[in-house]
């Protein structure tokens, strides 16, 4: 009857085990399981969060020469102009757009795509919105004190609307979100350096 009984607790003892045993491998499977799924689904957002199309690489590698001449441009003023205005209107248009030139440069290496090269012939870009041609360049670096200004503030009106327009184009049609954002940064900033710019050349 001992024996009998014995074997009867280890059996049923040997069923519990195998059950517990069972219960945790199914839990670590679940676990698993579920440690994949979200594994993939932040991969699936880093890839969207990072994703890009046509229209950015677009914008970054026409924005880049757009930017550089507005720096050019306001490089000059520190020299020429005569208006205090005029130079800190400037040395904040040189202020904004380095930085964003480097970012876009970085974005156009990390998809591989050409990056413009800087440089001092506008020729090949003389039919993006609101590029200055080589002539008009060349007026403005010999232009000094008011004409200087005058000159500036005319020049810089027109190449800040080609921006704006090319900027509602990224925020338009652009898929990342850095690109997207910064081209909303650019039509507010430079929609109200417009009207800065007009009030200056008295059309405000």
């Amino acid at each position: 009857m001992t024996t009998t009984r014995t074997r009867a607790v280890l059996v049923a003892l040997t069923a519990t085990a195998a059950l517990a045993l069972t219960a945790c491998g199914s839990g670590d499977d679940s676990t698993d399981t579920a440690g994949a799924a979200h594994a993939s689904h932040s991969a699936a957002s880093g890839a969207t969060a990072t994703a890009h199309n046509a229209q950015d690489v677009s914008f970054a590698q026409t924005m880049i020469p757009h930017h550089q001449q507005a720096v050019e441009m306001a490089g000059l003023a520190a020299d020429r102009a005569s208006s205090a205005q005029v130079k800190d209107l400037a040395a904040r248009i040189e202020k904004a757009q380095d930085p964003e030139i480097n970012t876009m440069t970085g974005w156009l290496k990390a998809w591989g795509e050409d990056v413009p090269m800087a440089g001092m012939d506008h020729s090949g870009h003389a039919g993006m919105a609101g590029m200055m041609s080589d002539k008009d360049m060349t007026m403005l670096k010999q232009a000094k004190g008011t004409d200087f200004d005058t000159m500036f503030l005319t020049m810089m009106v027109e190449h800040h609307q080609g921006a704006v327009e090319m900027a509602g184009t990224e925020k338009a049609k652009g898929a990342y979100g850095p690109a997207t954002s910064m081209a909303a940064g650019i039509v507010t900033a430079q929609n109200a350096e417009i009207k800065e710019m007009n009030k200056l050349l008295g059309k405000g």
